[in-house]
């Protein structure tokens, strides 16, 4: 019994490499992180943190994340290093060792693939949060598909004492794909979204405000994500131009393309600027986070048409904020919809279309997608705060 009360009781070091807490603008795997290092934080109370940064040029992180500097259990190792220069070093010479750079840890948590250096008496364990690039390599840039080839994410897996997904699908993916033992590979579910008591109960003037700042129009349909191939925008695009043409949704109802511009952006922005449904279209960009959830609150719809998803959290805080949602029936998105939104095949027109059809043109079945929407957005953040990150 006293040697179970030490063990548990044992103070660990855990390091973590928070590389993409620099990053200007968060998304996925930059919220994933944030998310992760909280949820250490609040259950594990005798594990310390040590948090590897990088930037040769100085970026106010203790502005971004203050909490991370208040807490007395959290270390934030900042590095100056020139990112080609340590890059090259870890692929070239495995060297450093991330561990090292870290002062020792007793386990390292990597939250995404990158180029690192480990010592072969760490543990190690690796979040991978989908194989897109191996699925649907010609949705990504020859230069992204080489930093890929470089950093290795195979051998990085095979190195990796355990991997974390964050869905079922990923995990199939890297078992078919990798040849990762099942058992190595734990699906951790750490995504939440806060949920909205009701239709629309956000501030007025505050919506407002949000929809002077974006130029929004009073009723519109909203993609919220990068604009990149992936996302399969130009579908979107084509559409909605069919829906206008044919008169099956109402044309005063408009389209909202928000999210920072990715790679191939240019297609997109050339296919609006040639049609002649072009003032019906809004292009966004970036939307700052505390902006979000008065856009998908004001949203008629919620439109996801991914090809490919490693979970989609965007479908989850639309959900989460009431907002029915029309999605692919492909990769993780099923997992996170479950019965609570329309699934179809996103790279056929006439299924997209009716999909959004049905929504725009029945209030009831809209209504009843919200409140399935806000049902399922809650059962995911319970299984995502039950979620045990480790064994002891």
């Amino acid at each position: 019994m006293k040697k179970e009360k030490r063990r548990k009781d044992k103070v660990r070091i855990i390091g973590v490499d928070g590389r993409c807490l620099l990053d200007a603008n968060y998304t996925g795997v930059s919220e994933y992180t944030v998310f992760l290092l909280k949820k250490i934080l609040r259950d594990y109370p005798n594990y310390r943190l040590r948090v590897f940064v990088n930037s040769f040029h100085k970026v106010e992180l203790k502005k971004k994340l203050p909490w991370l500097y208040r807490s007395q259990r959290v270390e934030v190792k900042y590095y100056r290093i020139p990112n080609k220069l340590l890059n090259f070093s870890f692929w070239f010479f495995g060297w450093p060792k991330l561990d090292k750079l870290l002062g020792g840890v007793d386990l390292l948590l990597v939250p995404n693939i990158s180029f690192l250096a480990v010592s072969k008496d760490v543990f190690f364990i690796l979040t991978l949060h989908d194989l897109s690039f191996e699925r649907w390599p010609e949705t990504f840039s020859r230069k992204r598909r080489w930093w890929h080839f470089f950093v290795n994410p195979r051998r990085l897996a095979q190195r990796a004492n355990e991997i974390w997904t964050v869905s079922d699908s990923t995990k199939s993916d890297l078992v078919d794909l990798y040849g990762v033992q099942k058992e190595k590979v734990k699906v951790k579910n750490l995504f939440e979204a806060k949920i909205i008591s009701g239709p629309n109960k956000l501030d007025e003037r505050r919506k407002r405000e949000v929809r002077k700042k974006y130029n929004l129009p009073d009723k519109f349909a909203l993609y919220l994500g990068t604009i990149e191939p992936r996302k399969n925008i130009l579908t979107l695009l084509k559409t909605f131009v069919y829906l206008w043409e044919k008169k099956l949704i109402d044309q005063r109802c408009k389209l909202v393309l928000a999210g920072q511009l990715g790679w191939k952006y240019g297609e997109v922005v050339k296919f609006i600027e040639k049609s002649s449904w072009r003032r019906n279209i809004i292009l966004t960009e970036f939307i700052e986070s505390k902006d979000k959830r008065c856009l998908y609150a004001m949203a008629e719809l919620f439109v996801y048409p991914s090809l490919f998803e490693g979970f989609g959290i965007p479908v989850l805080e639309a959900m989460a904020m009431g907002t029915p949602v029309i999605t692919g029936d492909n990769s993780s998105l099923p997992e996170v919809v479950g019965s609570a939104g329309i699934m179809v095949d996103v790279e056929r027109i006439d299924e997209l279309a009716e999909a959004i059809r049905l929504i725009l043109n029945n209030p009831h079945l809209a209504d009843y997608y919200r409140r399935k929407g806000r049902r399922q957005a809650q059962i995911i953040n319970d299984r995502s705060a039950k979620t045990k990150l480790f064994a002891d």
